[in-house]
């Protein structure tokens, strides 16, 4: 009898973006592999940038997204995707999606779609920073700190990340202050053709490292602290093509916390040294002090 190979955690992922059309303009969404208390906002972005992109079509690629979350979602239901569809002009498309359980709203996005067209260019340079190859994965960072992060070690990892800068946790043991991170990115594995998969998966990404500046600019960090966060919005800029199985630099950092709330700004650079994408996002940040 030949053994099963179990899915690799991009196969999830992938399978995570297999939406069911239940409507025209309506999409069924799972929670599949290892999942936390809440749906992953990363999961709701690039599920509703699925959605939408399947009302558009393939050839007008999507240049924006601004996404704010209302509710966390429950792991143990579905979410359907219900797109709106605002204008489909000459040159652009806009949709408003959705996310709803149980008829309450957890997440609304709106994405504009723009035909690909050449003029003015320019944009910041890329940090000077180590290429990935010469870099540690994920998981050598996590030996030693399994007990204080076993969310972040048990979580999904369809990503290949290399940090440039020490994670968080490893700085708290430092003393180390850093008002930005720096991580290279990629999926683990290669992907399907289908440009809308390439931007939904760097958008799942985006979600995961985007608000870390916020609190090593404190000296603080997870697994070590007392922190409660959430996404409050999310906004993504696409600057140009790309393929996501290909190394992105994601360069992020904090410019302002402040009224119980931190904001991470991020810049995606190719290896050539092209600025693929910029994000934005706030979240809600609680630091609970130990007492001594």
């Amino acid at each position: 009898m030949t053994a099963v190979r179990p899915k690799t955690d991009l196969e999830t992922l992938l399978e995570l973006l297999e939406l069911e059309q239940v409507d025209e303009d309506v999409f069924l969404g799972q929670h599949l592999g290892p999942v936390g208390s809440r749906t992953f906002g990363g999961q709701l972005v690039s599920q509703a940038m699925m959605a939408a992109g399947r009302t558009v079509g393939a050839g007008r690629p999507v240049h924006a997204i601004n996404a704010h979350f209302i509710r966390g979602g429950d792991v143990k239901l579905p979410i359907t995707y219900h797109v709106t569809r605002q204008r489909d002009g000459r040159a652009f498309a806009n949709r408003m999606v959705t996310a709803r359980q149980n008829g309450v709203d957890l997440f609304v996005m709106l994405a504009a779609f723009q035909d690909w067209t050449k003029g003015l260019e320019h944009a910041v340079e890329v940090p000077d920073v180590p290429y990935p190859d010469v870099l540690p994965p994920l998981g050598d960072h996590f030996v030693g700190y399994e007990d204080r992060l076993q969310m972040f070690v048990n979580a999904l990892k369809p990503i290949d990340m290399r940090y440039a800068n020490d994670p968080a946790w490893i700085m708290k043991g430092t003393g180390e202050r850093l008002n930005h991170n720096r991580v290279w990115m990629k999926a683990d594995g290669d992907l399907p053709e289908d440009p809308l998969i390439h931007v939904a998966i760097m958008g799942y990404s985006s979600d995961t490292t985007v608000l870390d500046s916020i609190i090593t600019t404190h000296g603080l960090s997870w697994g070590h602290d007392r922190i409660v966060a959430a996404t409050v919005n999310h906004s993504i800029w696409f600057h140009r093509p790309f393929r996501f199985d290909d190394w992105a630099l994601y360069a992020t950092e904090s410019p302002v916390a402040a009224g119980s709330r931190g904001l991470g700004t991020g810049r995606y650079f190719s290896l050539e040294g092209e600025l693929l994408a910029t994000v934005v996002q706030e979240g809600l940040i609680r630091h609970f002090p130990r007492k001594p």
